[in-house]
């Protein structure tokens, strides 16, 4: 469904006209999340192509949501990017996030130990996000910016929380293609479902250049008091510095790192 045909639905037509509020704010929300870390920037058509609504309303939409600094206009371009608002809205979530706070110092000591950026990543239900990072000490490495989301099913933190899920469910976020997994079949879904379990019974799960070519990600679980997996660490680095005697070495590292958060949460990794 797309936000204009949700703004049909919302708007119920009582009289108090809550319904059209909320598909406004429906459609605000629908804009916002049209940007993204690989395109940051867009223009007012590319926008109204990707939420449904006429361009008029899109326009409308940036003017209120410019004023309040949740999004700014490039002066050159004249195309939109998110603001600075933004940062302050995350600002208080992000603070109290207690996984954050507690895996801050770990990260550093895993750059540290391995030379590589290091993450911390939660899952929404369809994707991996970033919510700390440490980068690398080196000049070339592979840094994301915080609130950067992930669905691909070969990256190393989405099959970190998708072992975790239900098969039924993955099974769906894969048909569905809410998890997108290149070459999707019955054989290939199969075949990944194996993957989760292995990478599970290792400890740890790897994305050696499936996403990206030039880019390997090893990540962890972190669990809580339940022993479920409420976050990962994660360490991407670029593929030419990464060997298969390195990548064992940093997948043990990232494991080892995971296991201290687990810890300073009071957590527990299931049997």
């Amino acid at each position: 469904m797309t936000p204009t045909e949700s703004t049909e639905t919302l708007d119920t037509g009582n009289s108090n006209g809550d319904g059209k509020g909320t598909s406004v704010i429906v459609n605000a929300i629908a804009v916002l999340k049209s940007f993204s870390a690989d395109e940051p920037m867009l223009g007012v058509t590319e926008i109204a192509g990707r939420v449904g609504l006429h361009k008029s309303t899109v326009s409308r939409i940036l003017a209120t949501l410019e004023q309040e600094n949740l999004v700014e206009r490039d002066v050159d371009s004249r195309r939109f990017r998110l603001g600075l608002g933004m940062i302050a809205m995350a600002g208080p979530l992000l603070a109290e996030l207690e996984e954050r706070r507690v895996a801050y110092p770990v990260l550093r000591e895993l750059t540290e130990r391995t030379g590589e950026t290091s993450a911390l990543m939660v899952w929404n239900g369809v994707e991996s996000m970033c919510v700390e990072q440490i980068p690398s000490r080196h000049q070339v490495k592979h840094l994301a910016p915080l609130g950067a989301r992930y669905n691909e099913a070969l990256s190393s933190s989405v099959q970190v929380f998708l072992a975790a899920e239900n098969s039924d469910r993955v099974r769906n976020l894969l048909h569905s293609n809410a998890i997108t997994l290149p070459g999707l079949d019955d054989d290939s879904v199969e075949a990944y479902m194996a993957r989760l379990a292995e990478a599970a019974e290792r400890g740890w799960s790897v994305n050696f250049g499936e996403t990206s070519i030039e880019e390997v990600g090893v990540a962890s679980p972190v669990y809580d008091h339940r022993g479920d997996i409420v976050a990962a660490v994660l360490i991407p680095a670029p593929k030419f510095r990464v060997s298969q005697d390195t990548l064992t070495s940093l997948g043990e590292a990232c494991a080892a790192a995971a296991a201290k958060v687990t810890t300073r949460l009071g957590g527990r990794a299931p049997r």
